[in-house]
């Protein structure tokens, strides 16, 4: 892939209580789990009537550091019929916050359209009980995604989804 940087890519899904977070590994080829970070919902302004970066923003900005995170993909929660709801919109300025604070790694949104049930369908088949799945849940639709925009990578040697403008 001589048009990508190397680099690990992450991928996040966004929800109401939960962000969950996933990475690859430099060359981008396999999605793992990383850790479900609480979600923030009310964003503080400061002073300046800006708004300030929440815990949650800012864990994800780490893990972004951390690993030399070479571009962030955010799943984007659209209605089966492709319609985009309140999770939409949420998931859209989520993105936002996090480009503005990791910027210049790119963020891009990504077609997130069952990830969950998908999720909850392989931890199902692994053997997970349904009451065990809330804690990793989040992780496994955020390994769902991050997959998905590997493929789609490698398939187009370029990156996927739609690129976040800080």
């Amino acid at each position: 892939m001589p048009d990508l940087p190397r680099g690990a890519r992450l991928g996040v899904d966004v929800g109401k209580a939960r962000i969950g977070l996933a990475a690859s590994d430099p060359d981008g080829l396999i999605a793992s789990p990383v850790e479900t970070v609480p979600r923030v919902l009310k964003v503080p302004t400061s002073a300046e009537g800006g708004q300030t970066v929440t815990a949650d923003v800012a864990r994800i900005a780490a893990e972004a550091t951390e690993r030399f995170a070479a571009v962030v993909y955010v799943g984007l929660p659209r209605h089966l019929s492709g319609h985009e709801g309140a999770a939409t919109a949420d998931a859209r300025g989520f993105a936002v916050r996090l480009a503005r604070e990791i910027a210049p790694v790119p963020v891009h949104l990504v077609d997130e359209r069952m990830t969950t049930v998908t999720a909850h369908a392989h931890l199902r088949a692994a053997g997970k009980k349904t009451a065990k799945h809330r804690p990793v849940i989040d992780q496994a639709a955020a390994v769902i995604i991050l997959q998905h925009a590997l493929d789609v990578e490698r398939a187009t040697a370029g990156r996927a989804g739609e690129h976040v403008e800080p």
